[in-house]
């Protein structure tokens, strides 16, 4: 049976989608691109059987889904790929309305859980799809992940920049887990041998990945608008993991977005069980 997998098209998730291409089997996959929100939104359908996908879509429909052990894309500190642009300093921002990317979930959501619980604010909030200088002559502050997020910070200029990773990091201890590979239960119960083969070949292409980085870099589009030397330096960043201290991270982000109202119950985080080989 053929798997139906999302496929961010962020700089952050080429080492993985790279090795795996690259060193195993992937002629029963069928790769679906998009941007988390539009991703997130077809695995809830069941236009995927399973994504590495907003940590926020899992809590919302937790009920729906499991997780794949080992994987994420997250950050123990900096991210580097998820900011706050601002034209003031982050210490003037209360009450201001915030633009938001309308590519993105999880990072929303981190964004009003630091405001209101790191600093005490009580902003609002917008969708804008404007680019970014055009969105901060609009709103004093702007949330952009991924690639535009990246090349906003390159071309940054005037403005303040503020990485979310940082500020998470910075207020909890813990990391903060952006993506989880995020499987449907019925694809689960339907399609357990490919699942469980792909989970194995998940794990060992995260592994050869940490090791190639440069040579990834060498041949990936990305290297044309960031370069190869900054591409590893990003990548070297992420932490592709799920170790117990981002399980923690991960309870910490849900339980504050519970708190605020952002998603309606607090989700238990369950396993995807792999059949014996």
């Amino acid at each position: 049976m053929t798997l139906s997998i999302g496929h961010i098209q962020y700089a952050n998730c080429t080492p993985i989608f790279s090795a795996l291409s690259s060193h195993f089997d992937c002629t029963g996959y069928r790769f679906v691109h998009g941007v988390p929100a539009r991703l997130n939104a077809m695995l809830r359908s069941g236009a995927l059987d399973l994504s590495p996908s907003s940590s926020i879509e899992y809590a919302v429909a937790h009920e729906q889904y499991c997780l794949l052990p080992e994987l994420s894309i997250s950050a123990i500190g900096a991210v580097k790929s998820v900011f706050l642009f601002s034209r003031v300093p982050i210490e003037e921002l209360d009450g201001c309305p915030i633009g938001l990317s309308a590519e993105s979930d999880t990072s929303v959501n981190l964004l009003k859980v630091l405001l209101a619980r790191k600093y005490g604010y009580a902003n609002s909030f917008e969708r804008s799809s404007l680019p970014l200088a055009e969105a901060l002559l609009r709103y004093p502050g702007v949330l952009l992940i991924g690639d535009a997020a990246l090349k906003g910070a390159a071309a940054l200029g005037q403005y303040r920049c503020y990485d979310l990773g940082e500020l998470w990091h910075s207020f909890t201890g813990l990391p903060f887990v952006f993506a989880l590979w995020i499987v449907r239960l019925d694809a689960a119960r339907e399609k357990r041998a490919e699942l469980s083969a792909l989970c194995r070949d998940l794990i060992a292409a995260k592994k050869l990945a940490y090791g190639s980085y440069p040579e990834i870099a060498a041949g990936c589009p990305e290297r044309e608008w960031l370069g190869e030397e900054e591409l590893v330096q990003y990548w070297r960043t992420i932490s592709y993991e799920l170790t117990p201290a981002h399980l923690d991270g991960a309870r910490c982000f849900f339980r504050h977005a519970f708190e605020m109202g952002l998603i309606p119950t607090l989700p238990v985080l369950r396993f995807f069980d792999a059949p014996d080989s």
